[in-house]
């Protein structure tokens, strides 16, 4: 009984091993920005860095598209503003007023096959974006068929920055004028 129960651990763990030894979404996600960087290359153009901020919006927008079905008329989907996503700017505590010049780039490819994402990125109208220098970061986000990318800019309006900055700003003019007064007085 044993030698069974021994063959059954290892097994099992041979199992669980092969489970999680399966590349995680964000590897697919860095492998993508990755064809993208070596596409930008080609052209002598900059690599994107990877943006925090615009790759929690894509991965809320990629959420939004889940229950979108995915079809040849969608794939490469349009280009769209991030002010039409005002519920993941409010997820990601992203200030609206530095999304301006950033873009959403939502392309559709049945399971996800790695190398039609890139090409449908590459060789599509999306290709603009991607062969515009202003752009600097990028984020990315999946869920089921659809890969979402966001753009970023170097520019205030496209920085994509934390709705917490402008918050502090305030507070700290607040404070100022609060303590400018004690000031002078000691």
């Amino acid at each position: 009984m044993d030698g069974a129960r021994f063959y059954s651990i290892l097994l099992l763990t041979a199992l669980l091993l092969q489970f999680f030894a399966h590349p995680v979404m964000s590897d697919d996600e860095d492998h993508l920005l990755q064809g993208i960087n070596a596409y930008r290359q080609s052209l002598k153009l900059p690599p994107l860095s990877k943006h925090d901020a615009a790759g929690c919006i894509a991965d809320e927008i990629a959420d939004e598209f889940e229950h979108t079905k995915c079809n040849a008329s969608l794939s490469p989907a349009r280009p769209e503003p991030l002010a039409n996503h005002a519920d993941a700017l409010n997820k990601c505590k992203v200030n609206a007023d530095t999304t301006g010049d950033a873009v959403v780039l939502p392309v559709c490819v049945p399971h996800r096959v790695a190398t039609l994402v890139l090409t449908n990125y590459t060789t599509s109208f999306n290709t603009r974006y991607l062969n515009d220098s202003r752009f600097t970061g990028a984020g990315i986000g999946t869920d089921d068929d659809w890969t979402v990318l966001v753009l970023t800019t170097s520019t205030v309006a496209g920085s994509i920055t934390s709705s917490a900055a402008p918050v502090l700003g305030g507070l700290q003019v607040a404070a100022a004028t609060l303590l400018l007064p004690l000031m002078t007085w000691m």
